[in-house]
C-alpha cells in the first residue's frame, strides 16, 4: 500500500483519488446547479464558463472539501461504516459548509456566491458524494485500506492494547501485523503474533508495508528512561516515513477515549490538549446562551404539559433538585422534572439508578426516554453552571467514592459539565464504579480534545440517542 503525507498525516492513495474525484464533481455540481436555477427563472443560462464565473465554483468545491476533511468523513467511511459517513457528511455539508459559504459570501460583498448555489449546490453535492462513496465501497476492498501496525512490546501492555483493538475492531482501520518483544518483557500476546527484532528495521517496515509502530513495552525504570528501546532504528523508520506512537496516544486516537489504566501524570502534563482558549470559551458560552433561549422559546409548551402530567400522576413537587459537582469541583443544584416517586430516597442516601428502576413512575419513564425530564436544566445552562456539551455532572456522594477508587477521576471536573456528552454517546448508562471508570475514559477524551466542531457532532449524534431511547434507565 502507498501513502501520501499531508500535514503530518499519512493518507492512503485511494482516499487521495476519492477526494480528487469528489472535488471535480463538486465543481461540476455547482456549475449545473447555478445554471439550472437560471433555467427555472426562464433566463438564458449561458452554458459557457468564463474565468470570473469559475472562481465561485472553485471556492464552493474547496470549502465543502475542507469541511469533509474536518469531520473525518473518509476515515469514518472505513472505520465506522456507511451510516456514520452519512451522518458526518450531513453535518459537514449542511451545517459547516452552508455556514462557511454564507460567511464567505458576506465577507465578499453578498453576491460573490449566488444564494441559490448555496442551497441547490449543497443539496445536489450531498446526493452526488453519497453515490460516489457507495461506488467506492463497492469497488475497493476496505480491508486493504486498514493501516498495518507493528507493536514494539509483547507483554501485558501489548496484550491490553490487542484486547482493546479487538473489542473495537468493527470500526477500526487498523491491522496489527505483529509484536516485537522488548528486553525484559514476559510474553503475554499470542505466539503467532510474536516477531523477533529485525536486524534492519527500515527494510522490515517497508517489506511488511508497516504504516505505524506503537511503543508498548511493559514499563520499568530503565524503559521509562529510554533504555531497551531501539531509538536510532525507530528514528531511521521515522525518517523513512513510518512514525512511532506511544500506546496511550494510539489508543486515544483509535478508540476515542483515554485508557485510565495506562494513564500517567506526565502524559497529562506534556500531551497536547486540555486547553481552554479565551476564544473557545467565548464561543461556547455564546452558543450555550443563544441555543438555551431558543429552546425555551420553542419547548415551553412541552415543559408545561410535562409539569401537568407529573403533578396529575403522583403527589409531590413537579421539580426536584439535587446537588451536583461542576467545574473545578464546585457544587451546584441541578433541576429536573420529577420522574420518581416522592420517597425514592427516603433513607436519605444517594442510590445508583438501576435498569427498570421500580422507583420510576409511568410518566417518569416516558419523560426519561424522551429526555423531557432534563429540560429544566436549561436554567442551569443559562446561569453558567453547565454547558450544552460536557461530562454529565455527578452527585457529591458518588464523586467522593469515585475519586477514592478511580485514578484521575477529578480530572473530568476541569471542564464545565453538560446536558449531553461524549460518554453518553459511546457508553451505556452507568450504574456502578466500573461503569463510572469506563465513562471517565470518554470524558477525559472530550476534556482533552474539545472543540466547537466536536460539540456540534455530539449534538447531532445525540438526536439518535433521544429517538432510540438509548442509555436510559
Amino acid at each position: 500500500m502507498s501513502y501520501i503525507r499531508l500535514n503530518k498525516h499519512y493518507i492512503h492513495q485511494h482516499f487521495v483519488v476519492l477526494g480528487a474525484v469528489e472535488t471535480c464533481l463538486l465543481i461540476g455540481v455547482a456549475w449545473v446547479a447555478q445554471h439550472l436555477q437560471l433555467l427555472l427563472l426562464d433566463a438564458s443560462p449561458g452554458w459557457s464558463l468564463s474565468l470570473g464565473e469559475l472562481a465561485p465554483l472553485l471556492l464552493f468545491a474547496f470549502i465543502l472539501s475542507c469541511c469533509t476533511l474536518s469531520m473525518g468523513v473518509y476515515i469514518a467511511l472505513v472505520r465506522e461504516g456507511y451510516a456514520s459517513m452519512v451522518l458526518r457528511t450531513l453535518v459537514s455539508f449542511f451545517l459547516l459548509g452552508s455556514l462557511s459559504l454564507y460567511f464567505v459570501n458576506l465577507l465578499a460583498g453578498g453576491d460573490f456566491i449566488d444564494r441559490s448555489l448555496v442551497f441547490w449546490g449543497v443539496l445536489a453535492a450531498t446526493f452526488v458524494v453519497f453515490c460516489v462513496r457507495a461506488l467506492f465501497l463497492g469497488f475497493v476492498d476496505t480491508a486493504n485500506l486498514r493501516r498495518r501496525v507493528l507493536v514494539f512490546g509483547a507483554g501485558q501492555r501489548a496484550q491490553a492494547l490487542l484486547t482493546e483493538l479487538e473489542a473495537g475492531s468493527s470500526r477500526l482501520g487498523v491491522r496489527v501485523v505483529g509484536c516485537v518483544a522488548s528486553a525484559g518483557d514476559e510474553i503475554k500476546v499470542a505466539a503467532h503474533l510474536v516477531r523477533t527484532e529485525p536486524s534492519d528495521w527500515v527494510d522490515y517496515v517497508k517489506r511488511e508495508q508497516i504504516s505505524e509502530i506503537v511503543i508498548a513495552p511493559d514499563e520499568s525504570r530503565r524503559q521509562s528512561q529510554g533504555a531497551g528501546l531501539p531509538v536510532n532504528e525507530l528514528l531511521d523508520c521515522k525518517v523513512a516515513g513510518v512514525g512511532s506512537t506511544d500506546v496511550l496516544s494510539f489508543c486515544e486516537r483509535e478508540l476515542n477515549r483515554i485508557d485510565v489504566d495506562m494513564l500517567r501524570p506526565s502524559w497529562l502534563l506534556f500531551s497536547d490538549g486540555f486547553k481552554n482558549s479565551k476564544r473557545h470559551l467565548f464561543i461556547k458560552r455564546a452558543f450555550d446562551l443563544v441555543v438555551s433561549l431558543l429552546f425555551l422559546a420553542v419547548l415551553w409548551p412541552f415543559m408545561l404539559l410535562t409539569a401537568i402530567a407529573v403533578k396529575l400522576e403522583s403527589p409531590g413537587s413537579v421539580l426536584y433538585s439535587q446537588e451536583r459537582v461542576g467545574l473545578n469541583g464546585r457544587v451546584f443544584k441541578i433541576y429536573k422534572f420529577r420522574s420518581m416517586r416522592q420517597d425514592a430516597e427516603k433513607a436519605g442516601q444517594a442510590v445508583w439508578a438501576q435498569k427498570n428502576d421500580a422507583r420510576v413512575t409511568r410518566v417518569g419513564a416516558f419523560i426519561r426516554n424522551t429526555r423531557l425530564d432534563e429540560l429544566p436544566q436549561l436554567y442551569n445552562v443559562i446561569m453558567g453552571h453547565m454547558s450544552f456539551v460536557g461530562p454529565r455532572p455527578e452527585r457529591p456522594q458518588f464523586v467522593e467514592q469515585l475519586i477514592e477508587e478511580i485514578p484521575f477521576y477529578s480530572t473530568r471536573h476541569k471542564v464545565k459539565p453538560g446536558l449531553m456528552g461524549w460518554a453518553q454517546l459511546k457508553y451505556p448508562y452507568g450504574a456502578s464504579v466500573e461503569d463510572a471508570k469506563n465513562k471517565l475514559e470518554y470524558d477525559l477524551y472530550y476534556a482533552k480534545n474539545k472543540s466547537f466542531f466536536m460539540d456540534m457532532l455530539i449534538l447531532v449524534q445525540t438526536v439518535e440517542i433521544i429517538l432510540l431511547g438509548k442509555g436510559v434507565h
